[in-house]
């Protein structure tokens, strides 16, 4: 029995007031508090300003990150109201920054449709940001044109709303400082945030987005003329395109609809769904409804075109799907969201709207373009076979035991620990670097696999020959989840997966062939965290018993520096392969978890991590060469 003073009374209910909650639980309300909560932060503005722009209120929209590592985002629309709220009694700016679920979104006089529509998400930046300022400039209210400001601390108003000038142009401007109490790191990434505005653009065509970054003088606008059917151009970049994007349009029952799609001689298939801009990662009924119409008019025309050779014969979701590259936008006027981050749509009647109009719309374009609609079905009929194939060569691979972990592969040297989440898997490049890593690791819970030969592409190779390839057999035996659509993520062997290559450019084509590989059929190892890579020292710096290891040249050049190097004493000893290091300076510097730094793989984008695959690693080397001669001194892959 529990004692008095341990029971569960009245005053042990606490009752968190304005944003106190969001400070108290911000996960809730942006998913986390590492870089992906962070930068939530300037999506959640930024959505308020794209939703001025779907009203037809705003054509430009300003993104500024400061050196400070402060961010600002401005727009011209018709700024948000400073007039006192009747209710509250006071600004309705202030209202907006400091109450969830205040907002103009949930009548439809305002918005006829949003992507913010929970009203919590202004606000909730407010609460999580050092300090806020905001600066309105609303002539509907005002035809004078005068500016008004108000600033915030930790979402607590602390000046009153002070009117600050007058302005040429009306709109809103909100600044902000994310707590570094509250985020594991508040340092915003340009690359992620331009990603996200040229994505904003793409889907809100004649839309202006412009990234301005004070910390390296970078300034970059996204405008996209062609809107859906340019982003589907850009995310088959490196890929050889059947067709032109096919593209079209419709609104039934208050849903609009916007599809671009397009077939490439790959075998990926990638289907991006939108609802009100807003990414649904997860899908939804919008997307089920795009896959159901898609694969039912394909199957109509082949037959009404006697394709099959036989009646019984009908293509599956897979087979239509693979090559393809489709955006799906919809404009729905009161989205069922699963949860505030908005993964999912749920509205059951979305499904049917998106169903109908896609296969009417469809219909007509394949009727009208039969050139088309002929190598559609031939890619897809071929695909059919090599689901064939590709269902045989599981059944031979899981008989072999490759796919149900009942056996292991020779060469791999495992560890003996028991709990999977303490263990680690090197996937180390060439015989001799895995034998000095063998020597050298911690045999509890250090595993070493080492890989052998040129490893397959398969950017250019469909399942079967995954499946069948004796460089990539070993690690779909090692692992344990299976491949392609069979992925468990319970049966993973390791609690890390370590790519270990050499620190040259043969190293660098090591690890992007593995992590193609991770990408196209165990992308859900990425997606849970599991991917790291190695980074193994390129020199070795001595003098007399001092000892210095370099991972480039300027950190070489740095070394060589501090040490006076005048040509007395000092040598450097540059590695041409893991291999040449003893067993105990590969711990020291590579395997060693207190020393050691390993790069952890995340899928950042899965948009952009598709258009970095597709170019570097595709057939057509055209936009590869491009990107080069554009960033050759910094091209790296972000993903």
């Amino acid at each position: 029995m529990a004692d008095v003073e341990e029971e569960y009374r009245a005053d042990h209910i606490q009752v968190l007031k304005g944003l106190e909650a969001v400070r108290k639980r911000p996960a809730m309300y942006i998913g986390d508090t590492g870089a992906r909560g962070l930068h939530h932060l300037i999506w959640e503005v930024v959505d308020n300003s794209v939703d001025e722009a779907l009203g037809g209120y705003c054509d430009t929209i300003r993104v500024m990150l400061y050196t400070n590592g402060s961010v600002s985002v401005q727009d011209n629309g018709r700024g948000i109201p400073v007039d006192e709220h009747p209710t509250e009694k006071r600004p309705a700016l202030e209202v907006v920054m400091t109450v969830l679920h205040a907002g103009g979104k949930f009548d439809k006089k305002n918005y006829a449709v949003s992507g913010g529509l929970h009203g919590v998400g202004v606000s909730v930046v407010n609460g999580l940001s050092t300090w806020c300022e905001v600066e309105v400039c609303s002539k509907l209210l005002d035809p004078s044109g005068k500016i008004y400001s108000q600033r915030y601390e930790r979402g607590v108003p602390t000046t009153e709303l002070e009117e600050i000038g007058a302005g040429l142009e009306t709109g809103t401007k909100i600044t902000f400082q994310p707590d570094d109490t509250i985020f594991e790191t508040v340092t915003f990434h340009q690359e992620t945030v331009a990603t996200r505005l040229r994505e904003m653009a793409f889907l809100n065509k004649n839309l202006t987005l412009i990234l301005k970054d004070e910390r390296d003088d970078y300034e970059e606008t996204f405008c996209y003329e062609g809107g859906l059917q340019a982003f589907v151009n850009y995310l088959d970049e490196g890929k050889t395109s059947l067709h032109d994007p096919i593209y079209f349009e419709g609104e039934r029952e208050d849903v609009g609809l916007e599809v671009a799609l397009q077939y490439n001689d790959g075998y990926a298939q990638n289907v991006y769904s939108f609802v009100n801009t807003i990414h649904t990662a997860e899908g939804g009924t919008h997307e089920t409804g795009f896959r159901t119409a898609l694969t039912r008019t394909l199957n109509t025309h082949a037959t009404r075109n006697n394709m099959f050779k036989n009646d019984s014969f009908t293509l599956s979701g897979e087979d239509v799907r693979e090559g393809l590259t489709a955006v799906i936008s919809t404009k729905v006027a009161e989205p069922q969201f699963e949860g505030q981050t908005k993964q999912k749509l749920g509205n059951g009647e979305v499904r049917g709207v998106v169903e109908s109009l896609v296969g009417e719309l469809l219909g007509e374009y394949f009727e009208e373009n039969p050139g088309v609609i002929k190598k559609i079905l031939q890619k897809a009929i071929e695909a059919a076979r090599a689901r064939e194939a590709a269902r045989k060569a599981r059944e031979l691979v899981r008989r072999k035991g490759l796919l149900e972990g009942g056996g292991l592969p020779g060469k791999l040297l495992d560890c003996s620990a028991k709990d999977r989440s303490e263990t680690e898997i090197f996937l180390v490049e060439g015989d001799s670097a895995g034998g000095s890593a063998a020597q050298g690791r911690d045999r509890v819970f250090q595993a070493i696999l080492p890989l052998w030969g040129k490893l397959l592409n398969v950017e250019r190779a469909r399942i079967d020959r995954v499946l069948g390839n004796d460089k990539l057999q070993p690690v779909i035996m090692a692992l344990g989840v299976g491949v392609g659509e069979e992925i468990d993520l319970e049966k993973l062997r390791y609690g890390k997966i370590i790519i270990m290559a050499d620190a040259d450019k043969d190293g660098s084509h090591i690890r992007s062939l593995l992590l193609t590989f991770f990408f196209r059929y165990m992308r859900e190892v990425i997606t849970a965290g599991k991917i790291y890579i190695a980074q193994p020292p390129l020199f070795l710096i001595k003098k007399g018993r001092n000892e210095q290891y370099a991972f480039d040249e300027a950190q070489r050049d740095a070394i060589l520096a501090e040490l006076g190097d005048d040509g007395r004493g000092v040598t450097v000893q540059r590695y041409k392969g893991l291999g040449e290091m003893n067993p105990d300076q590969l711990w020291n510097t590579t395997l060693d978890p207190d020393q050691r730094t390993l790069l952890h793989v995340n899928e950042t984008d899965v948009m952009e991590s598709e258009h970095a695959f597709s170019m570097f690693m595709g057939a057509d080397v055209e936009p590869r060469r491009r990107y080069l001669e554009k960033h050759g001194l910094e091209a790296q892959l972000n993903i």
